[in-house]
């Protein structure tokens, strides 16, 4: 019986111990998670915006002298058409947002805006098939900054979040 009560005093504070041993560990496993998270959510948000930008710009067409693209900039980076208040997302600019359309496609390369004609069977030969405008807005260059400080994750930047719609002739 003494021999017992020796053996169990000898054990005490072991899970004390082990306890400690995977706090580090399933702390940082948290904080990942939760970074990660936060990261799913930002480029949530960022398609969020590419996509209502989109959609007010395809309400208007790229000839009229009143096109809205800085009003859609500031759509896509701040939520409103006037860029007041905070960005959507922490870093966030208009530099960084680019919008293509029939008229202006040079922050778009690979990708056409105008689709006039399309093929028949007989020999590949262009058959008019009417005209279809299209408008994207992309957000380009945007990097992701963490919120814990002792995660040091530099040079993570989002690949580019882009939308297309058709828009009005």
């Amino acid at each position: 019986m003494k021999r017992l009560t020796t053996s169990g005093k000898r054990q005490r504070g072991v899970a004390a111990v082990e306890f400690g041993i995977l706090l580090a560990p399933m702390i940082l496993m948290v904080c990942g998670v939760a970074e990660f998270g936060r990261a799913i959510y930002q480029y949530d948000t960022l398609t969020k915006a590419t996509r209502s930008a989109t959609r007010y710009l395809s309400q208007f067409s790229p000839d009229d002298v009143t096109y809205p693209t800085g009003a859609a900039k500031c759509l896509a980076a701040y939520g409103n058409t006037t860029c007041a208040g905070q960005p959507l997302a922490p870093g966030l600019t208009t530099a960084m947002v680019v919008v293509c359309d029939r008229v202006n496609a040079t922050g778009c390369p690979g990708q056409t805006f105008l689709n006039v004609s399309t093929y028949d069977n007989s020999g590949g030969t262009g058959v008019a098939a009417g005209t279809v405008n299209l408008v994207s807005v992309k957000i380009s260059g945007f990097a992701y900054s963490p919120v814990q400080s002792f995660i040091n994750v530099t040079g993570l930047t989002f690949s580019d979040i882009s939308t297309v719609m058709r828009q009005v002739l």
